[in-house]
């Protein structure tokens, strides 16, 4: 499966607060019960959502079908009580589908948005903010660590 991304974006935590914020101008009009977040992606965004559109009630679809670069089986851990009417569902992204078809099935009547959508998935949300293409690999910074670099004039005297 890891060969199907020939692409990498890399979204730094200043970018996702932009982008997140951008998606809530396009929401802040709309009144939500609350938020549901699926986990594990989905939950640094609704955090930022429910911040932007002063929403405290916040809870979680728990499902778990990445392994880093793979996507493998899909495992509901958690779900929820209700059919998701007045509620927004959060998720960082939409990828093949597969996920969003299982939550979308567990809450049909949820607003379902996502900050990046990919084309296979992107008919399963109701709004997104950026495209990405489908070979396109999206590096989180919550994935990814800051690390030391050398000065260039040192790795060259090497």
């Amino acid at each position: 499966m890891a060969n199907r991304y020939h692409q990498h974006f890399t979204v730094s935590w200043d970018q996702l607060h932009r982008d997140v914020r951008e998606l809530c101008h396009r929401l802040v009009e709309r009144d939500f019960k609350g938020i549901v977040a699926i986990t594990r992606g989905g939950l640094i965004p609704a955090a930022l959502i429910a911040r932007e559109l002063n929403v405290r009630l916040i809870d979680t679809v728990c499902i778990s079908s990445y392994d880093h670069m793979n996507q493998g089986g899909l495992d509901v851990l958690k779900g929820v009580d209700h059919d998701g009417e007045g509620w927004l569902l959060v998720d960082d992204l939409v990828d093949t589908g597969k996920t969003a078809r299982k939550v979308r099935e567990m809450l049909p009547k949820a607003h379902f948005v996502t900050v990046y959508a990919k084309p296979e998935g992107r008919p399963l949300v109701d709004q997104y903010l950026t495209e990405v293409a489908q070979d396109c690999w999206i590096q989180f910074p919550w994935d990814m660590g800051i690390a030391y670099v050398e000065p260039l004039v040192d790795q060259v005297k090497r």
